[in-house]
């Protein structure tokens, strides 16, 4: 086990320094990130991968799989799960979060995040802190205790913060997904998470986000040759809207609806598939099933 995390600088280490002290090396871990999920970097502002300390700490729990006779896929899942941040450092987290939020303070909303990306990593700050977050900014409008203004105002930062973590995330030579909300959806922060975890496994992202014609969607998925599709929306009127040019869509891309609109009937009417409700865990085992 690697237990040297107090060394680890908050902003995160690059790949060769990273490989040096977790004694793997770089081309193992880009493999195992690539692969099974095992590594969670964040974006420096330039641009750069940078790996934590939970990140070392679960190449020693890969490695210890391993040693005790688990396959690469057993004991990165293994690692995965044993591997939880500290509930109640997030909750600090998430308690400063809405705070920042509530004060309309810009600066202390970026300081929480880069915290917990240094110290959690992507994954974790995504299914445990942001999205949780949002939900809370939501449900705290919907009963009149947010004003509509700090509600756009976490939106906005949150959205533009994961944006920079998404630069360039349409290179390289893996599968192509193309991302977009419903016509009409203004949400697209889930599918954002959405996409920078597939991102992690080695996807290409295109992503149109919010409030996407069907026509602009098919032109871009049929455009790229895309391995995934996805249409988004928290409201099913919206997807009902546009049924049969989703089924139409259907029968030339692998097409998906994700967001709470997705509803198992509407799904099950129209024919298509639907992400599960957890995206992240979504994210996961599209690559999963894309690696067998």
């Amino acid at each position: 086990m690697y237990n040297d995390f107090v060394s680890f600088p908050a902003e995160g280490l690059r790949i060769g320094e990273f490989a040096r002290r977790v004694g793997v090396s770089a081309a193992l871990l880009r493999a195992w990130e690539r692969r099974y999920g095992l590594l969670d970097p964040v974006r420096s502002s330039g641009g750069f991968r940078l790996y934590t300390a939970q990140d070392a700490e679960r190449v020693g729990r890969m490695q210890q799989g391993l040693d005790q006779g688990l396959s690469a896929a057993e004991a990165a899942r293994a690692a995965r799960a044993s591997a939880r941040p500290s509930e109640g450092l997030l909750e600090d987290a998430a308690e400063r979060l809405l705070a920042a939020v509530r004060a309309y303070d810009e600066a202390a909303v970026h300081e929480v995040l880069d915290e917990s990306f240094a110290a959690f990593g992507l994954e974790a700050v995504l299914r445990e802190l942001i999205l949780p977050a949002l939900t809370q900014v939501g449900r705290e409008w919907e009963q009149g205790t947010l004003a509509v203004s700090q509600e756009h105002f976490a939106s906005n930062v949150i959205r533009a913060r994961l944006l920079s973590l998404a630069r360039l995330w349409g290179r390289g030579g893996g599968p192509v997904a193309v991302l977009a909300c419903a016509p009409g959806e203004q949400h697209d922060i889930s599918l954002l998470a959405f996409g920078l975890v597939l991102r992690s496994h080695g996807w290409r992202i295109i992503f149109l986000g919010a409030d996407t014609p069907i026509a602009t969607l098919a032109q871009a998925a049929e455009g790229t040759g895309s391995a995934l599709t996805v249409l988004a929306s928290f409201d099913a009127s919206r997807f009902e809207a546009e049924s049969t040019r989703i089924r139409r869509l259907t029968r030339k891309l692998s097409l998906v609806l994700s967001g709470p609109g997705a509803t198992t009937e509407l799904c099950e009417r129209l024919r298509v598939q639907r992400l599960d409700g957890d995206l992240i865990a979504a994210a996961h085992e599209i690559a999963d099933r894309a690696t067998v």
